[in-house]
C-alpha cells in the first residue's frame, strides 16, 4: 500500500495561534514519528482484526496491547473492568491529564469482506455457534491510539502534562448477567484515580469517505436505554374471549398508545426522541388466548430530562391501557448509555487543530446521531470531545456503504495516518495551551 504523509501548509496555525512548525512540542517534533508509525498502525490492526474477541473478553487482545505500552516505559494496568488495560505516560512539565480512548471489542457477525487477514473467529454466544468480527472499527481504534502512544512517549521529556491512555473493554455491551465498558471502569476509581482534566476520542465510519472528519459540537449521540413489558392476563380459548383476560390486544393497545408519548407529551422543540417496540411475544397457537405477552424495545433521546419524563411516562402509559383491558402492565427500563455531548467550549478551541490535520474542507459538521456511545460516561465526568473519521475508500459512495456492524463492513486503511495524527495532535495541543508553570 502507498503511503502518503499529510503535510501541512505554511501559515496554519494550532488552536492557541501557534504556526504549526514553530513549537517543536506541538507541530515538527512528531511529524517524522508519526510517519514512522503509518504502517504499524496497519500492522496492528491486521492482527487485531484477525484475532477479534468479543465484549468482557478481550484477553489476548489486552496482552497485545500491555506488551506495546510496557515496551514504551508506561505504567501500566490491566484487568480494569475485567479486560481493561490503562497505560499512564508522564511528561517532563507539568500540566493537565489528557485522557485517550479506544474500545477493544468486536461483535458477534461472521465476516463476509475478501481479505487476507479476514476474521476466521468462531465462539459460542447466547447459546449460539457464531462467527465474530471488528465490524464496527475498534481494531482500528486500538491500532491508532497505539500509534499515538508510541509517538508522545517519544516525546516525554517535552509534554507539559501526563496522557492517560484507556483501552476499554465492552463498549457494544457486557455479557448478560455481567457489567461493563466505560461505566464498569469509572464505578471501579479510574477517574479518581487518574484526574483527567479531559478526554478524547474517536470512532471509524463508513458514511464518511476516507479521512473526512465529521464532529458535532453539544448533543451528538443519543442516549440508549432498553424497556421490557410484560402483560400479564387469563388464559382462555379464543372463541371465548370474555372468559379470561386478553394480553394480546392489551399489548397491541400499549405499543400504539406508547406512540403519543413523544408525539403529544414531551416537548421536542428541545431535543429529538424515539420510542421504538423491536420485539413481541405472546401465544402458541391460532384458538389460545395466553396469559402473558412480552414486549421489548429502545428509546433513544438526546435531553436527560426528556429522557426522565418518558422512563415515567412509558410505565404510566403501559400500566393504565393494561388496567382498562383487565390486565396487569410489569415495567422494566434497563438504563444504557446517556447522551453524548461535546462540550461546547472545549469543541470550538480543538476544532482548528482538526482542520488543521484533515484540511479544512474535510472536517464537516454531522447531524445528530440516533446510535449510543458509552464514551459518553467520560464526557459526562469531564469536558470531552468525541468525533468521527470516515474510512469508505474513493470511489465509492459512502451514502450506500456497507455500515458499521454489517458483515461487509470496510476499511480504507489509508484514513488510519489521519486519526492517528488527530488524536496525537489535539493532545499535544490541548498540553501546550494549559500547561502549569
Amino acid at each position: 500500500m502507498k503511503k502518503v504523509f499529510l503535510s501541512f501548509a505554511m501559515g496554519a496555525t494550532l488552536s492557541g495561534g501557534i504556526p504549526l512548525g514553530a513549537n517543536p512540542a506541538t507541530a515538527a517534533a512528531p511529524d517524522q514519528l508519526l510517519k514512522n508509525t503509518e504502517a504499524k498502525v496497519i500492522d496492528w490492526r491486521r492482527h487485531i482484526h484477525q484475532h477479534p474477541e468479543l465484549g468482557n473478553r478481550e484477553f489476548e487482545t489486552a496482552k497485545y496491547i500491555e506488551k506495546h505500552l510496557k515496551s514504551l516505559g508506561m505504567e501500566v494496568e490491566t484487568g480494569v473492568a475485567h479486560t481493561g488495560v490503562i497505560g499512564l505516560l508522564k511528561g517532563g512539565k507539568p500540566g493537565p491529564t489528557v485522557a485517550l480512548r479506544a474500545d477493544m471489542d468486536a461483535l458477534p457477525v461472521t465476516e463476509q469482506v475478501d481479505l487476507p487477514f479476514a476474521s476466521k473467529v468462531r465462539t459460542s454466544y447466547q447459546g449460539k455457534d457464531v462467527g465474530v468480527m471488528h465490524a464496527c472499527g475498534h481494531d482500528t481504534h486500538v491500532a491508532m491510539l497505539m500509534g499515538a502512544a508510541e509517538v508522545l512517549a517519544n516525546m516525554r521529556e517535552e509534554l507539559a502534562g501526563n496522557v492517560l491512555f484507556i483501552f476499554q473493554p465492552a463498549e457494544e455491551g457486557a455479557p448478560d448477567g455481567e457489567e461493563g465498558g466505560a461505566e464498569l471502569m469509572l464505578k471501579e476509581g479510574l477517574f479518581r484515580k487518574y484526574k483527567p482534566d479531559v478526554a478524547f476520542g474517536q470512532h471509524v465510519t463508513s458514511t464518511l469517505p476516507s479521512g473526512v472528519i465529521g464532529y458535532r459540537s453539544g448533543p451528538l449521540m443519543a442516549s440508549s436505554d432498553e424497556f421490557r413489558i410484560t402483560v400479564n392476563g387469563r388464559q382462555t380459548h379464543g372463541s371465548r374471549p370474555w372468559g379470561g383476560a386478553d394480553p394480546i390486544t392489551a399489548a397491541a393497545q400499549i405499543v400504539m398508545g406508547t406512540q403519543t408519548i413523544v408525539s403529544r407529551q414531551i416537548d421536542i422543540t428541545k431535543e429529538p426522541a424515539v420510542v421504538s417496540f423491536g420485539k413481541i411475544d405472546g401465544g402458541v397457537r391460532n384458538n389460545i388466548i395466553p396469559d402473558s405477552v412480552f414486549l421489548n424495545g429502545t428509546i433513544r433521546n438526546f435531553d436527560m430530562d426528556n429522557r426522565r419524563q418518558i422512563f415515567d411516562k412509558l410505565k404510566t402509559t403501559a400500566e393504565l391501557i393494561a388496567e382498562s383491558a383487565g390486565t396487569k402492565a410489569e415495567v422494566e427500563i434497563l438504563e444504557g448509555y446517556p447522551v453524548t455531548v461535546n462540550n461546547p467550549a472545549l469543541t470550538e478551541k480543538v476544532l482548528p487543530v482538526v482542520k488543521a490535520v484533515a484540511g479544512d474542507k474535510r472536517v464537516i459538521e454531522v447531524p445528530k446521531i440516533t446510535g449510543a456511545e458509552d464514551f459518553s460516561f467520560f464526557a459526562n465526568e469531564v469536558p470531552g470531545f468525541y468525533y468521527f473519521l470516515g474510512v469508505t475508500p474513493a470511489g465509492k459512495d459512502a451514502a450506500t456503504a456497507a455500515s458499521n456492524h454489517s458483515p461487509r463492513f470496510y476499511v480504507d486503511e489509508s484514513a488510519l495516518k489521519i486519526g492517528t495524527e488527530t488524536i496525537t495532535r489535539l493532545t499535544l495541543d490541548y498540553m501546550a495551551n494549559n500547561q502549569k508553570q
